[in-house]
């Protein structure tokens, strides 16, 4: 006993951790200073009670910072409820355990974290409206989840910027809008509006007023402004967009634009070449944005159109060489900007239309002068399956009984797999009209009519002809045309169908040893690294390797700028070593270089930009 006593007396008294061990911390954000910042923990104690310690950095030696919880979300604001301990600025710290509200009113550990507030930290007693640091806290948090959309200049040239949503524990959400380059000063208020940006609509909800000092605006998002519960899930899902105005007095002036919810786009998008029609100088591209709901955003943007021009805008059905009626009418190009949006979710007689359907769309685009004169077309183009692959089939057509008159016929094939007929002829009278045909068989054999082109427009001595079947409706696709047994033969006019001003062999009625047939490739650049190559056997191919046959013609259609196209005899940078056997316009970026490879080409020659070694490849020559 004596030495249980002996060992009892002299044992350590360890104190009881009055702590349950369960606490949460929370981030508190710098305000007004912006090196001043920390987090705020909540400290479960065993009797009931919480102990409340805030940790800051940065904070000024000898300062004395006072603190409050406060009711709502910082974004909101709200009268304090509770007073925490004042922040030592030479330790950054302060501690108080609390059981009770300011009021009287009991709060433990799961009644803060239920609780609907936020912390300031003051600068001083005497600066109160200074807040140096500041946080949401209990149902408030914010989650960790969050999404950013863009915000895109628009009457305010520079102004732009982002908006982002952060989820809070209580399924709201606080918003942040950020904004480069606003006014000191100004106040620029901000809406969610239904309906993307291109088609318009009324307020859903008024987000508080950006700050043009700091570029800033932050809101409590709980409900839309019609009393509509509005949380964080909603907005992802929501047909809206975001529109900050100059001020509340110029609310006709947007300074920055951008869609939200399920019209974000998904940044999949397809383009396609406008080219210039009845109007020298007019072409461009139209472009198609997915959108998160499947719809699309569909962008024309045109140069040259006339100052204070406005340009009707269709999709058509069928291809442009067949024509057709119209499936959708696009907002009308402005002309000061050659800038058209539209938001597409379904043709004209109220079918369900998305981004998907436009990829194999059987249409076209065409822009038109006026509206008081839309059968001046200024620019149009192919799309979705009537798009071409780049790939191509050229037969020379050459004169017979008109001399001078000849030229040849390409085929470009389509995405659909038909293809797109163009018959190009030198000196044809103008104002002629000449029918054209594929007839079977070879020239010397002869035959009936299989196909029937689009008559050669004498004028410009062009035909444009839509390929998908012969005249007796059998298919005829591009993939048809290398091996049928046909001639084309182009007649003075339908009245003397017996003069044929030019002729040629098509596919398999050229002989091997007679080949004439062009292989084409569309030529870009990616950067100073490598040359591109569409057409034939390529498809973004970058610096490939090519087999040239002998005899045949290569033609690369060039639109590489500042990087000049060389073929050579060494693998070398610079204009030396050229390879001008059968090569014309060698070292170009943009237009046409043709090689017809002569018989006596050495076996390897190449291809290298005058300036970038990088950007180079090889052309193996057989026979």
């Amino acid at each position: 006993t004596e030495v249980e006593d002996h060992i009892g007396t002299n044992d350590p008294v360890i104190p009881e951790d009055p702590t349950t061990g369960v606490n949460r911390t929370y981030t508190l954000y710098s305000v007004a200073v912006e090196s001043i910042s920390g987090e705020a923990t909540f400290i479960e104690n065993k009797d009931n009670s919480v102990t409340i310690e805030l940790e800051l950095s940065n904070t000024p030696a000898g300062g004395q910072h006072p603190a409050h919880i406060h009711f709502n979300t910082a974004a909101e604001g709200g009268g304090i409820a509770l007073t925490l301990g004042v922040v030592d600025g030479s330790t950054g710290k302060s501690s108080i355990t609390v059981s009770a509200l300011d009021d009287g009113t009991a709060i433990n550990y799961d009644g803060l974290l239920a609780f609907n507030g936020y912390i300031n930290v003051h600068l001083s007693t005497d600066e109160l409206g200074t807040i140096v640091a500041q946080g949401d806290i209990g149902v408030n948090a914010l989650t960790g989840v969050s999404k950013s959309y863009d915000l895109m200049e628009k009457d305010a040239p520079g102004i732009e910027g982002t908006v982002t949503f952060y989820e809070r524990l209580n399924g709201q959400a606080l918003s942040v809008i950020e904004l480069m380059n606003t006014p000191e000063n100004g106040v620029h208020p901000a809406h969610i509006h239904n309906n993307t940006a291109v088609e318009g609509g009324g307020i859903a909800l008024s987000f508080n007023s950006v700050d043009g000092t700091i570029g800033m605006s932050k809101t409590n998002i709980k409900e839309l402004d019609d009393g509509t519960s509005f949380l964080y899930n909603d907005i992802l899902e929501f047909d809206g967009y975001i529109n900050v105005h100059l001020s509340a007095d110029e609310l006709g002036t947007i300074v920055a634009q951008g869609d939200i919810g399920q019209n974000e786009l998904t940044g999949v998008s397809k383009t396609y070449d406008l080219n210039e029609n009845a109007v020298p100088g007019i072409s461009g591209k139209a472009s198609f944005y997915e959108r998160s709901n499947g719809e699309a955003l569909s962008r024309i943007e045109l140069m040259n159109t006339p100052s204070n021009g406005v340009h009707p805008a269709h999709i058509h059905i069928n291809s442009l060489a067949e024509g057709g009626d119209i499936a959708i009418i696009l907002n009308s190009v402005d002309g000061n900007n050659g800038i058209s949006n539209t938001n597409i979710a379904q043709l004209d007689n109220g079918t369900q239309f998305g981004y998907d359907d436009l990829m194999d769309f059987d249409g076209y685009i065409n822009i038109h002068l006026s509206e008081e004169d839309l059968a001046t077309v200024v620019a149009d183009g192919d799309i979705g399956q009537n798009e071409l692959t780049g790939k191509s089939l050229v037969y020379p057509l050459a004169e017979k009984d008109a001399p001078g008159i000849s030229g040849e016929v390409t085929f470009f094939e389509r995405k659909s797999g038909e293809s797109l007929a163009l018959i190009a002829l030198e000196n044809t009278p103008d104002g002629g009209i000449h029918p054209a045909h594929i007839h079977d068989n070879d020239l010397a054999t002869g035959g009936g009519i299989a196909f029937t082109f689009i008559p050669v427009n004498g004028t410009t001595g062009m035909s444009y002809t839509h390929v998908a079947e012969l005249d007796n409706g059998s298919a005829f696709l591009y993939n048809d045309i290398d091996s049928f047994m046909g001639y084309i033969n182009v007649h003075l006019s339908a009245e003397q169908l017996n003069v044929i001003v030019a002729q040629g062999n098509i596919g398999a009625s050229i002989d091997d040893s007679m080949e004439s047939s062009k292989v084409v490739y569309e030529v870009t650049n990616s950067g100073a690294a490598a040359y591109i190559f569409n057409g034939e056997d390529q498809s973004n191919g970058s610096n490939p390797d090519f087999t040239l046959k002998r005899g045949m013609t290569y033609e690369f259609e060039m639109n590489t700028p500042s990087h000049p196209f060389y073929i050579k005899t060494l693998q070398n940078t610079g204009t030396g070593d050229t390879y001008t056997d059968g090569v014309t316009n060698n070292g170009a970026v943009s237009g046409k270089i043709t090689f017809t490879v002569p018989m006596d080409a050495p076996d390897t020659l190449f291809y290298i930009c005058e300036f970038h070694s990088s950007m180079t490849g090889t052309f193996n020559i057989v026979d």
